[in-house]
């Protein structure tokens, strides 16, 4: 299915946050041999991830299963720099 963009991933984007794709890779504590993965996308701001660093402080403290790894993948979808008002409608018949 696919995702529309509403007014608020634009103002994200506007603001400098890109789309960010993160997996986390974990293990429950009584299956340590057995490596799952969570996959999700938000928007957030590179290099810090605010969001993403709030989201595996709340993993750490309220979910029992181990993080063994998390990989990243971010884009500037759009930046103030990419977007300009325009003055004028023009109309071609």
């Amino acid at each position: 299915m696919e995702r529309v963009i509403g007014n608020e991933d634009i103002r994200l984007q506007m603001e400098g946050y890109g789309l960010t794709t993160i997996q986390i890779h974990y293990y429950l504590p009584d299956h340590p041999s057995l490596l799952q993965m969570f996959a999700f996308q938000q928007y957030d701001l590179a290099p810090r991830f605010p969001r993403l660093n709030g989201f595996l402080d709340h993993w750490r403290r309220e979910i029992e299963a181990a993080i063994h790894s998390v990989r990243i993948a971010h884009r500037h979808l759009i930046g103030p720099q990419e977007w300009r008002a325009v003055d004028g409608v023009i109309t071609i018949n």
